[in-house]
């Protein structure tokens, strides 16, 4: 799991490299390609294959595929972006029972880490951002992985809790990059 002075040093070396060039921008798509067909190759390599004893507890989280709608480039774009941060966010807090690889969730918390920052610097306007916060599709993302969060939280972060999430995630990163492929 990454620690806090790991999360510093990524942090310092990409203040150093913050001027991100318009050439990059312009390749973000597929960048975002390899980052989330390197997650799903990293999720699959994080856990073995799904537990029988955590079948009967599926849950069904319903992602809000609107959100990816694309209405404008850029509004997809900071679905995506905030997706990615929510996806982050969840698998950076009580991993202990979740009994995985703990270097390929390390590379997976990396990837989407500097793909989050790249989006940050590429593709979210202000305008963009201030349009954004008010969409109604937020705040239905907010809900969907606040469930998975309260989900994991009344489980007490036990493996199958992990593992449901891990799959969700599964799905959620494909969506994304069917969507991706279409803009």
């Amino acid at each position: 799991i990454m620690d806090a002075f790991g999360l510093i040093q990524i942090g310092l070396i990409l203040s150093g490299t913050t001027i991100i060039s318009s050439l990059q921008c312009n390749h973000l798509p597929l960048q975002q390609r390899k980052v989330i067909e390197n997650s799903l190759r990293l999720l699959d390599k994080m856990g073995k294959k799904f537990p029988q004893q955590c079948l009967r507890e599926k849950m069904s989280f319903r992602f809000p595929t609107q959100v990816l709608q694309p209405r404008q480039k850029e509004t997809v774009g900071a679905a995506i972006e905030e997706i990615f941060q929510h996806i982050f966010q969840i698998f950076s807090k009580n991993l202990t029972l979740a009994a995985w690889d703990g270097t390929a969730l390390d590379e997976f918390q990396n990837g989407l880490y500097l793909l989050i920052e790249q989006l940050e610097a590429c593709v979210i306007k202000k305008h963009t951002q201030h349009r954004w916060s008010k969409d109604v599709s937020r705040l239905k993302l907010k809900k969907y992985f606040k469930k998975i969060d309260c989900f994991l939280e009344d489980k007490q972060h036990d493996l199958c809790s992990w593992e449901i999430s891990r799959a969700e995630m599964r799905k959620c990163l494909q969506l994304i990059d069917k969507m991706t492929r279409k803009l």
